[in-house]
């Protein structure tokens, strides 16, 4: 008896033993449906901490609740990485020695690599970093559309398609909350400018609105299932995108049944009563009181937190709005920090900056390569000079609230000194002088950049360098200071900032074999387009950005990315410019509201130039490789498509160059039968075939009638109107090489 009383008592020490005897309450048992627990959830917790869970307790930071176990919600910046640890009310540095993390390419250069599995690898990778670090929501990524090649945000999102943008995100959405970490998509919508973001008041056609703007949020929640949305700065219809009835309500939780969370942007939130009741979560702010700095009772001022109760106390606002924001808050744990097979992630790993640099390979374009200047031969190359700021900058500080603290970012010359060995002598020269300063938030590049010597000595130091040498590479482009690609700050001008158009004019005259790499996430002006045989747009690469360069340029790797965007000849090229609304109309009577009317409706970026028969700069989905490749006849399975069938079309593709290569063929729908204006036409599939040379393989697009929809804002229903219609098959936007003809019955 005594030996069963005491392996009785045994028994009930081991851990869950004593517990597997009791009840687990449903919020608890993971074995329940996740919808269950929220409602058991929800029916447990008090008033006071229902409206906790709306708001921010820090700038980070939103409380769970600590009576039930319900854990606290850690947001995170980054896109292109994690952000380092800041003060709990402060954007300043906490002062943390293990918060660095590997800095991955900027999404314009996932955009232009036209791979989904690599957007998969990189939200896999990012998605790890975030976990590792306990981070509940990772606030990207951006999915803006490129409207301006001014706007300074640019380079955070995925270009000027919403079809390509759409295919991009949501591989990314979901690599990213594998790890049991919501993506919040962003910054939902219409966020196409950085100057006056707080107060523009956008004007926009419901075909534009639809077909343009937010395809691609769309394809977030419903394809790619994302468990998070930030609202934008900017108003629409003159309410706020943190608080927005038609944007919020009627469109995303409306239409597109998103079940997640609506989070604001930082200090996006301005009026109580829009904020319970037209669609918003959960509110943060930039200020300690959503308002202005200092309160001390900070975070219980915001306006989902101390107004919100009070309102409800006096009865002046009900709870049912509230039990939707906790409902949805609830999820989100039970997806994230309440789910027991959540991974543990890793940080800094050697798969993590080699999926970095692979990013970047996948993304860099080639621009122009006349004569084949470019792979370098290393053969024939004693003497390489290495030319320009950027070449040695440091991009990852800086431009907002994508700025990192990374392990380590490897620069451009390093990388091509690292590559080239002691196969050539590499000599650099500064050229020019752009912003020699390099901190950000308390995160210090710690480069020295300060150059006293004018620009007519640095120019003359750069050409009796470029005389000597074999080839000459300049290394320039934007950086991340305001006015150039940075949050809350817009450009001034299309054309390069610094004098470096006179560099690179100097240059091409003084030594023939000129390579000019621009670093930017937007397009820029080209003056010497014609005096420089080789052009590469190598986008913001992160840690690994010098390997991602080196390995192009040397041709250990054979480029195969596509612009995301059009690179226009001048801003008149743009609608946005073109239609002179931009950056809007302040209004009279002293408000501070601007009203930015989209005159351009559906047509952007390719769209507008079809429209206009203007010729770009560089086409959007246009980019070279080392090699060739040849298209043969595109053959479709039926000449007539029926509402609800398909079309497949099929062609063969040959590598007809001398080394393997990977090409992105396009597909665009032209609709010949109009019943309202309709782009000339829309890219609605692409894909991308790796061949060795002489290989040929057949590649097969299937469409269906939404490829050849439009959305009809009088009946507000997408609609696909029988009649002629055109696919065509390229290497660009203006690049086709094949047109077939069929019919919609």
């Amino acid at each position: 008896m005594k030996l069963i009383k005491y392996i009785a008592c045994c028994l009930l020490l081991l851990p869950g033993f004593g517990q597997a005897q009791q009840e687990v309450p449903t919020y608890l048992d993971s074995s329940k449906p996740i919808e269950e627990r929220v409602e058991d959830a929800l029916s447990r917790l008090t008033l006071e901490e229902k409206v906790a869970l709306t708001h921010a307790q820090s700038k980070f930071c939103s409380p769970g609740v600590a009576r039930l176990g319900i854990p606290e919600f850690w947001m995170t910046d980054g896109p292109h990485g994690m952000r380092p640890e800041v003060l709990w009310d402060e954007w300043e540095q906490a002062g943390w020695t293990n918060d660095s993390c590997v800095a991955f390419p900027a999404l314009t250069c996932l955009a232009a690599s036209w791979d989904p599995e690599i957007a998969r690898l990189y939200g896999k990778s990012i998605g790890e970093e975030a976990r590792y670090r306990n981070k509940t929501v990772l606030l990207g990524p951006g999915v803006n559309i490129y409207r301006s090649p001014l706007n300074g945000r640019n380079f955070e999102y995925m270009g000027e398609d919403p079809y390509l943008a759409g295919k991009m995100v949501v591989p990314y959405v979901q690599g990213v909350q594998q790890n049991g970490v919501a993506a919040c998509v962003k910054h939902y919508a219409l966020n196409n400018q950085e100057v006056n973001r707080h107060t523009t008041n956008v004007i926009v056609d419901n075909r534009a609105l639809y077909e343009i703007y937010l395809p691609a949020f769309k394809a977030a929640v419903q394809e790619g299932n994302a468990w998070a949305i930030m609202g934008s700065y900017n108003l629409y219809k003159n309410q706020h995108g943190c608080h927005n009835q038609y944007l919020l309500n009627d469109i995303l939780k409306g239409e597109w049944g998103f079940d997640g969370v609506v989070v604001s942007d930082w200090g996006g939130v301005h009026n109580t009563q829009e904020a319970i009741t037209n669609g918003l979560d959960m509110e943060f702010g930039s200020w300690t009181n959503g308002l202005s700095n200092g309160a001390s009772n900070a975070y219980d001022n915001y306006y989902l937190a101390d107004p919100y109760l009070k309102l409800i106390r006096e009865g002046k606002v009900g709870t049912k709005e509230l039990d939707d924001k906790v409902r949805r808050i609830l999820r989100l744990a039970y997806r994230t920090t309440m789910n027991r097979n959540r991974p543990y992630g890793s940080l800094c790993s050697e798969a993590h900056f080699a999926a970095a640099r692979r990013i970047g390979e996948e993304g860099i374009v080639l621009l122009q390569n006349r004569n084949n200047l470019l792979p370098i031969d290393l053969n024939r190359a004693k003497r390489i000079a290495v030319i320009g700021e950027n070449a040695i900058k440091m991009m990852t500080v800086g431009g907002g609230s994508s700025s990192l603290k990374v392990k380590y970012e490897l620069s451009p010359l390093d990388g091509i000194r690292k590559r080239v060995g002691d196969q050539a002598e590499v000599i650099y020269a500064r050229g020019y002088v752009g912003d020699p300063s390099g901190e950000y938030n308390g995160v210090k590049s710690g480069q020295d950049l300060e150059d006293s010597r004018s620009p007519e000595e640095l120019i003359a130091e750069a050409v009796a360098v470029a005389k000597e040498a074999d080839y000459v590479i300049f290394i320039g482009g934007l950086n991340k200071s305001a006015h150039q690609d940075c949050e809350d700050a817009d450009r001034k001008e299309l054309g390069l900032s610094y004098g470096q158009d006179k560099v690179i004019t100097a240059l091409a005259k003084a030594n023939k074999n000129l390579i000019v790499v621009n670093i930017s996430g937007n397009a820029i002006a080209m003056p010497w387009v014609k005096e420089v045989p080789a052009i590469v747009q190598a986008w913001y690469l992160g840690s690994e950005a010098g390997s991602a360069i080196a390995s192009v340029l040397t041709g250990d790797v054979n480029t195969s990315g596509k612009l995301p965007f059009t690179f226009p000849a001048s801003l008149q090229d743009v609608g946005a410019h073109k239609l002179g609304e931009y950056p809007g109309t302040p209004r009279n009577y002293g408000s501070p509201i601007v009203d930015q009317k989209y005159n351009e409706g559906i047509f952007v970026g390719y769209r507008w130039a079809d429209k206009e028969k203007t010729k770009p700069l560089f086409s959007f989905g246009h980019g070279l490789s080392y090699t060739t490749f040849a298209y043969g006849k595109a053959i479709a399975d039926k000449k007539v498509m029926g509402q609800d069938e398909t079309l497949t079309i099929t062609l063969p593709v040959t590598n007809t160059g001398s080394r393997e290569g990977s090409e992105v063929i396009q597909l665009y729908i032209s609709d010949l039968k109009l019943s309202l204006p309709r782009p000339v036409k829309e890219l609605k599939g692409f894909s991308k075939v790796k061949l060795a040379p002489g290989e040929t393989r057949e590649v097969t697009f299937t469409i269906g009638k939404e490829a050849l929809s439009f959305f009809d804002d009088a009946r507000h229903e997408w609609v696909a109107e029988p009649g002629k219609f055109e696919a065509w098959i390229g290497a660009s936007s203006t690049d086709i090489r094949n047109k077939v003809a069929f019919k919609l019955k």
